[in-house]
């Protein structure tokens, strides 16, 4: 994540923004249903939860721009995960799931998805949390880490995230 690519991000951050539009997320979404019942807001402060913070860099499907950001992952109780992703000052995603649900939302377009069960293979951030704790990405996905640094790839749509962790 060099020093270039982020300041080329800081100055079009609005226009990229504008590309990850309705085109893209909610062909992306579709079939995803909303709960009657949203997660609970998590508490990250709570006993029980670790709190991972870094950089990281969302590769977009089909040969969008990259958008080099801050991610925040956090793993709780009862097989709860938070994700966090954003270029300040914007909140690009923003995922949660538990043993049975899961739930995204992306700020900028003011667009909210959940359900039960596994999340669609369309939202890459939520699986993060899964290998990172060690489960298989799905079928298809490549995950690699080393040294610190970490990728999850899409191959199918080129959609890929990488990063590292602060220390």
């Amino acid at each position: 994540m060099g020093r270039r690519m982020l300041t080329t991000l800081d100055g079009r951050l609005l226009d990229r923004l504008g590309s990850i539009s309705l085109a893209l997320l909610l062909p992306a979404l579709t079939g995803c249903s909303t709960l009657s019942h949203p997660l609970p807001p998590v508490n990250l402060s709570e006993p029980g939860w670790t709190v991972r913070e870094g950089q990281a860099v969302w590769t977009l499907p089909q040969g969008q721009k990259d958008i080099a950001g801050e991610v925040i992952l956090a793993t709780g109780p009862a097989d709860k995960a938070f994700v966090q992703f954003s270029k300040s000052p914007f909140t690009l995603v923003v995922g949660q799931l538990d043993s049975k649900h899961w739930q995204v939302e992306f700020p900028p377009q003011n667009k909210h998805y959940a359900g039960p069960g596994t999340p669609p293979k369309r939202l890459i951030w939520l699986y993060l949390p899964r290998v990172l704790a060690g489960q298989s990405p799905p079928r298809g996905w490549i995950w690699s880490e080393s040294d610190g640094n970490w990728r999850l790839q899409n191959p199918a749509n080129g959609e890929a995230i990488e990063g590292f962790f602060a220390q």
